[in-house]
């Protein structure tokens, strides 16, 4: 074999080695913890109809190239959130959606308390430099005014706090128009946890700002 064709072979391997690791590194895997309750765990559903699959398939068909992680733990609180955070923030975790305070609300906690462990969750995530999707819930009003202004405020003002993305609640694709009465159709019988086709459009309401959190993992 002469010099010549020793080189153009020579060449065509190395524009060969090239493009094969210019697609490694674009197709670089983003992988995301979801860490919540019950909501997150798709309590009542089968498991291919839960919010977590169900967002993954979505993010999926946006072409992200992203991995999701089911941190829903059914009942817990804010506080089991803090606790477990420390180990669901392992090293192949680049964002979290921390979608948590439904089961604060449902034992009447202090906000105050709901505060400090949501706290602990951000400060966590930032210590790990996770990127965070903070999503909000809101207190009714059967607890007073001054216990729902202190508990709404909690979300909106940690995740301004610690610059991460928010959303404000994780209802918001059912509450279209305001008609709260409209989304009992996308409810389970418990009137607490969304049947499939009302994660379905959580998911639809959520995804874009998921989006943009697998964004801003890829920033850092």
């Amino acid at each position: 074999m002469g010099y010549g064709a020793v080189e153009v072979i020579r060449k065509a391997l190395m524009s060969g080695l090239f493009v094969c690791c210019g697609f490694a590194a674009t197709a670089e895997q983003v992988v995301i913890a979801a860490l919540g309750d019950s909501l997150t765990q798709g309590f009542g559903l089968l498991e291919q109809d839960g919010f977590v699959p169900q967002l993954q398939r979505w993010l999926v068909d946006q072409g992200a190239n992203v991995r999701l992680i089911n941190a829903g733990v059914s009942g817990d609180t804010t506080a089991g959130g803090a606790a477990r955070v420390g180990w669901t923030l392992t090293p192949e975790v680049d964002g979290m959606i921390v979608a948590l305070g439904g089961n604060d609300l449902l034992r009447g906690i202090d906000p105050s308390v709901s505060r400090a462990n949501v706290e602990s969750i951000l400060s966590s995530a930032q210590e790990a430099d996770v990127e965070v999707l903070l999503i909000g819930m809101q207190a009714p009003g059967n607890y007073g005014p001054d216990y729902k202004q202190t508990f709404d405020a909690i979300f909106p003002d940690l995740a301004q706090q610690y610059q991460v993305l928010y959303a404000d609640s994780f209802f918001e694709g059912l509450q279209a128009g305001g008609d709260l009465r409209a989304a009992n159709q996308f409810m389970q019988s418990d009137g607490i946890h969304p049947n499939s086709e009302g994660v379905a459009r959580i998911v639809e309401a959520l995804g874009p700002i998921v989006l943009e959190l697998v964004d801003a993992t890829k920033q850092d």
